[in-house]
């Protein structure tokens, strides 16, 4: 890795050497700006304003503009020459746990790499004493011209420097926390605990661009003369103004998406449904009226001739019978109707017929 600061870093009376490296590194795919009318390339050309020339990077410097609009030249060798320790060292000035660092003060992060032999031992040092201190120090160093903040901590084997904003540039969060009070109830909790539980955790290595991907594959595909492929339709959830309602669909479709599994035991989060409107209570009643409207309509046809199916299906829902006594329902509605028939089939129609009278009287 390329090298973007040489220095040292000042540990006490101790000095190493060290050589800046970036950690990161940009993936993104990067454009150029062209004339739509022909395909032309847009440059930007540095040109003079006195001799109306372009002018190369090695004839280009630095100057600070004043008030009155005059440039004052300032060169690489003023800036090597500040009235700073820190122009070309890391300045330890402190160890504290990396608790006491706010996220929002962190900014790029770098390597340390020891600088040839004689650094090896003190470089080793400093990483093994920040190790089992379990602490990180803060450092002051000057890069690209101004003085920085800087924290450092071991990875894996190596030092990183996190650059740290100083603390008067970060913004307190005045005005964006809500005005209007708000209370949570402990079921809208409960549900927020169960949707955490169900997404779990995650595996940071698994994360990756998507949007970077579908970018290569559209530029794959015009490069190729193809159409480029098309962005996939995904289902936009209805607006939702109960939050109790959000919460719930939520974990529904957080479980649906890791396959339905379920939190385990000490996982588990309680989760209380929303009072229903009263629409089941409204239906029973309706539900016992439309039986006992269909059993009153059996009864009125008992005596016709599509009766026996109706009053042997009022029977067997009102005494829960087996099927035998239907028949015999259905055999006695025929009696009725049969004159010559023999006595013993008369006798079999007389007690449904009872049977009947003494649903009435009860109904």
């Amino acid at each position: 890795m390329r090298s973007i600061w040489n220095g040292a870093i000042s540990f006490g009376l101790v000095s190493i050497p060290i050589k800046l490296v970036n950690a990161t590194e940009s993936h993104s795919v990067s454009f150029r700006q062209i004339h739509t009318e022909d395909g032309g390339r847009i440059r930007y050309r540095k040109v003079c304003e006195l001799e109306d020339r372009e002018v190369t990077q090695a004839e280009i410097g630095k100057a600070y503009e004043d008030a009155d609009g005059s440039m004052i030249p300032i060169t690489d060798e003023d800036l090597s020459h500040l009235p700073i320790p820190t122009a070309r060292t890391i300045e330890i000035v402190a160890f504290v746990p990396e608790e006491r660092i706010d996220p929002l003060q962190m900014g790029s992060a770098y390597y340390l790499a020891a600088s040839g032999a004689p650094a090896a031992k003190p470089y080793t040092l400093l990483r093994e004493a920040l190790k089992r201190s379990n602490r990180v120090a803060i450092a002051k160093f000057a890069l690209r011209g101004r003085e920085r903040l800087g924290m450092l901590r071991v990875v894996g084997d190596a030092i990183a420097m996190h650059s740290l904003l100083w603390p008067d540039e970060v913004r307190a969060p005045e005005g964006v926390a809500p005005d209007a009070g708000v209370t949570v109830r402990d079921q809208e909790l409960d549900l927020a605990d169960a949707l955490m539980d169900t997404l779990g955790e995650i595996d940071l290595d698994d994360l990756h661009d998507e949007y970077q991907e579908a970018l290569e594959e559209v530029i794959a595909a015009k490069s190729a003369g193809e159409a480029p492929p098309e962005a996939r339709e995904e289902e936009r959830p209805g607006k939702v103004l109960d939050l109790m309602a959000a919460l719930e669909s939520s974990v529904r479709a957080a479980r649906e998406s890791r396959g339905g599994e379920e939190p385990g035991p000490a996982e588990e989060a309680e989760v209380r449904p929303l009072p229903r409107a009263q629409k089941s209570s409204r239906r029973a009643p309706k539900e016992t009226g439309g039986k006992k409207s269909t059993s009153a309509a059996a009864k009125k046809t008992a005596a016709k001739k599509a009766a026996p199916k109706k009053s042997t299906a009022a029977a067997g829902k009102s005494t829960a019978k087996s099927a035998q006594p239907a028949k015999k329902a259905t055999a006695g509605s025929t009696a009725k109707k049969t004159a010559g028939r023999s006595a013993a089939a008369k006798s079999t129609a007389k007690t449904p017929a009872k049977k009947t009278a003494s649903r009435k009287r009860s109904a």
